[in-house]
């Protein structure tokens, strides 16, 4: 039906101008020297624009449609939905300091050169202009902040300080003539953020707990199946994930018995993870290690035809502080939109500087050279990055797959893709062990993502379980347990989209080589993993 496209695409664009976050990340620059305006009366002003975009979508019979667009239509629903409820149920904005912090906006510009220095010291002198006010409405707008989210924001805000007060000079010197524009900007910027970090620690010290971080049963449940896009209830998910750790325990009991000898026990798992724990990095080598394997990975991949290899360039680098205190890891890829050759980027945060030594050691045991080569697998190759550029070639009659990246798809493929190096051999016996640690411990996100926000899961009890069942080293559990109470229903799309993604990769026609299966897989888009499924016709 010829009305969808336009219609699409006038949403698509009223998305993008309404929130600059987005367009930066999807590759459209055309707001790039702006922050979002999380004021209520702009938030209002958004929800009201979403929700006639939803009337507007209800009203059409996608029936009519062909294929591509009935599943475009499909995704452009769910976003906007989506994006009600969070601005209108869950309403992060009021009560998480990270919901408002400009270092990624900042770092887009000053990382990636998709433009002369110029034009993107002028988005930037724009962006840290718009950094006071920024903050003045953060500050006006948070209530009830829990002590877990300010703290963490206290680390990031001081890493976005240090990336104004080390990039900005570095970056002007390629473009001097506008300094008398952006310093000023800047050093206001730094004014505000210390203000703000003030603002912050005066909470912290003021003893006040804030609002529980955990959001509830019917608030979860309600996120979950926006996050997941699928039928699958929350009972089910909890579940087929505990099934998941029986099965996958079992395997690695076995595999850890192959490894070093004796019974399929735990602590014959425990001697066979303590002896590949032994060969560990440090915080000097461990991005130099990711190199490594990164290349091992890619070799890997070609030797075997698994899929189409691309030569886009992937910089690894530790991870910049503003964005620290999450995940251990992650991709930065560039947007779907974005025309210009710039690189992704696969980071890694060493163990923070502040914790006990300990805890430290137990960290890099956990992140040993095996576990790094798994984890390259799953970030990058053929993981994250080579999915996600896949992704970006991606080309349909709108831009609604440049919004609507599923998350489940997306993580759902890179544990899939750890399975299928391991299975092959990548790493050999060693890998094997550390990917079915990673099954287990995919598996045990999902039941503490939801006993944790839903049942009130103890910290005790959530470490046990992560040290026990999942044979977690202790910094790692205390990270995840942490991760768990700052992000709600992310842990979940990890098991659910691998347990989907590998029910497609298992549909592969009779006749069809792997290589071809997983391209055709890997040719749409990132959309939800039932979309995939019409798409491909299984």
């Amino acid at each position: 039906m010829p009305e969808f496209v336009p219609l699409a695409e006038r949403i698509v664009d009223a998305i993008l101008e309404t929130d600059p976050a987005l367009a930066s990340f999807a590759g459209d620059h055309r707001y790039d020297d702006r922050l979002p305006d999380r004021s209520p009366g702009a938030v209002a002003e958004r929800v009201t624009m979403l929700r006639d975009a939803a009337d507007a979508l209800a009203g059409l019979d996608p029936d009519a449609f062909g294929e591509q667009d009935q599943v475009d239509h499909a995704i452009l629903s769910a976003v906007v939905e989506r994006r009600i409820f969070e601005l209108t149920d869950v309403r992060e904005h009021e009560w998480n300091p990270l919901a408002h912090n400009p270092g990624p906006l900042l770092h887009a510009l000053l990382a990636r050169p998709f433009a002369p220095a110029e034009e993107r010291l002028t988005s930037l002198g724009g962006r840290l202009a718009a950094v006071p006010d920024t903050l003045a409405t953060a500050r006006a707008v948070l209530r009830d902040v829990p002590r877990l989210h300010a703290e963490t924001a206290v680390g990031q805000f001081a890493g976005t300080a240090a990336l104004i007060r080390d990039q900005v000079p570095r970056m002007l010197t390629e473009a001097p003539g506008l300094r008398p524009a952006v310093e000023p900007a800047a050093a206001a910027a730094l004014d505000a953020l210390a203000e703000f970090d003030g603002w912050l620690r005066a909470r912290l010290e003021s003893g006040e707990p804030g609002r529980d971080p955990r959001l509830g049963r019917p608030l979860w449940e309600a996120r979950l199946w926006h996050t997941l896009d699928t039928e699958l209830p929350a009972a089910e998910v909890l579940a087929r994930a505990r099934r998941n750790i029986d099965d996958v325990g079992a395997r690695l009991r076995e595999a850890a018995a192959e490894l070093v000898g004796g019974p399929a026990t735990d602590e014959t798992v425990r001697r066979a993870l303590d002896t590949l724990a032994a060969e560990h990095p440090d915080e000097s080598t461990i991005v130099d290690l990711a190199k490594v394997t990164m290349a091992e990975a890619t070799e890997f991949v070609r030797d075997h035809g698994l899929m189409t290899l691309v030569d886009d360039p992937c910089l690894i680098e530790e991870m910049p502080e503003f964005a620290r205190g999450v995940a251990v890891a992650y991709c930065d890829p560039p947007g779907p939109l974005e025309t210009a050759d710039v690189p992704t980027f696969y980071c890694i945060a060493p163990a923070p500087a502040d914790w006990p030594r300990d805890r430290i050691e137990s960290f890099y045991r956990e992140y040993n050279d095996h576990m790094l080569r798994n984890l390259t697998v799953h970030e990058a190759m053929p993981g994250h990055f080579l999915q996600l550029a896949h992704s970006r070639r991606f080309r349909a009659g709108t831009r609604v797959r440049a919004l609507g990246f599923s998350g489940p798809f997306v993580e759902g493929w890179a544990v899939y893709a750890e399975e299928l190096m391991a299975g092959l051999g990548f790493g050999g016996l060693p890998v094997r062990l550390q990917q079915l640690k990673m099954q287990l411990r995919m598996s045990l996100n999902a039941v503490i993502d939801q006993l944790v926000h839903c049942d009130d899961l103890p910290e005790s009890e959530a470490m046990a379980l992560m040290t026990t069942r999942g044979f977690q080293e202790e910094g790692e559990a205390a990270g995840k347990w942490k991760r768990a109470l700052l992000t709600s229903t992310q842990l979940s799309t990890y098991f659910v989209g691998y347990t989907e993604i590998a029910a497609i990769a298992a549909a592969r026609p009779f006749g069809a080589t792997p290589k071809a299966w997983h391209d055709a897989m890997l040719a749409h888009g990132s959309p939800p993993p039932r979309h995939l499924r019409t798409l491909l016709g299984v």
